[in-house]
């Protein structure tokens, strides 16, 4: 098997086209330890060197099984993790505060065991802390050597194009990663963000490129989703899946398409799904993050698939370029838009 590596922007280093996410290892996901640091072997095995994980997933234990997979391998792989979100029940265990960002990359050096993170990020961008404050927090994390790239995750163009101006008037590091929401089904950041990450030289990881599972086909209309799904529960609290929406009506109508025209092309839909998730010239590398090994087995699989030009015009013709099919497949919070006091005048 030969898996293409990449540029990562403008840092000089090389990523698989492929990224292992870790959000599946543990009570999120996968409970069972070795099953998990079985994925990362086989990932590792397969060639892939860029494994992307957080401090929030699985309240750490998703970085703690990391540690044990990457025990005598880490200097071959490419680490980012991140920070943002929650991890405590203290006020201030979270956020982008210079407070937080510097307790929690400490936090997360620990957890991982390792002297240094190769990309930091942002996991959301804090509306209560200055871009500034964050940003200055990274870049002495950068100068003390705790980590090599800064990073933000879903982050709207105009806020990328905003760090490399903090940047280059505060004299710190700049953002040199930038992760996303992208898929056939998610193709919003087509319009600005990969655009402006192409401008500045980031580099792009890009999250979700099977849509939460509907790019495999395991959700269909008028058959109940399994239990254990990210249908069920948790991840179906904003109604993702709710058939009583167009929006998922929809996706029905073109998971059916889009798995004719996988077999067309001889490939599993998913297969298809991930190869078009790297095909973008602005993606570095997509993130696949396996819940089980059978999972991983079966996306490994398709690392060297790339897809005919015909091909991603019958996908561009299904889904049109810079199209999002559903808002509610993202999480990031929008005030202006979700707080009614950032669009009235107070009376």
């Amino acid at each position: 098997m030969t898996i293409e590596y990449r540029p990562y922007g403008d840092t000089g280093i090389r990523v698989s086209r492929y990224c292992l996410g870790a959000m599946m290892f543990g009570a999120m996901g996968n409970r069972d330890e070795a099953e998990c640091i079985r994925i990362v072997h086989a990932a590792l095995d397969a060639g892939i060197n860029f494994v992307d994980t957080a401090d929030a997933y699985s309240g750490g234990e998703s970085e703690r099984i990391l540690a044990k997979a990457l025990a005598g391998r880490r200097d071959k792989v490419v680490l980012a993790t991140k920070c943002f979100f929650p991890t405590g029940r203290d006020v201030n265990e979270g956020g982008g505060s210079r407070r937080w960002i510097v307790r929690a990359v400490e936090e997360s050096l620990r957890r991982l065991d390792t002297d240094w993170i190769d990309v930091y990020q942002l996991h959301r961008r804090d509306p209560a802390s200055a871009l500034e404050e964050s940003l200055e927090a990274m870049h002495t994390l950068r100068e003390q050597g705790k980590i090599r790239v800064v990073g933000t995750s879903a982050t709207p163009a105009e806020a990328i194009v905003e760090a490399q101006w903090i940047a280059e008037r505060r004299h710190v590091a700049r953002v040199r990663s930038e992760q996303c929401i992208y898929s056939i089904f998610a193709r919003g950041i087509e319009r600005a963000v990969l655009p402006a990450c192409r401008r500045f030289g980031l580099g792009v990881m890009v999250y979700a490129p099977l849509g939460g599972g509907w790019l495999t086909g395991k959700y269909r209309r008028g058959v109940e989703p399994e239990e254990g799904s990210r249908a069920k529960g948790f991840w179906n609290r904003t109604g993702r899946w709710d058939p009583a929406r167009d929006e998922v009506q929809r996706k029905y109508d073109l998971v059916e398409a889009l798995e004719a025209l996988a077999k067309e092309a001889g490939l599993p839909l998913a297969h298809l799904a991930m190869a078009f998730a790297s095909e973008h010239p602005g993606v570095s590398s997509a993130i696949v993050g396996p819940r089980t090994f059978a999972q991983a087995e079966e996306l490994l699989r398709g690392l060297e698939v790339t897809l005919a030009p015909a091909v991603l015009e019958r996908i561009d013709a299904l889904v049109p370029p810079g199209t999002d099919l559903d808002a509610r497949d993202t999480t990031v919070s929008i005030p202006a838009l979700e707080d009614a006091r950032e669009r009235r005048r107070p009376r």
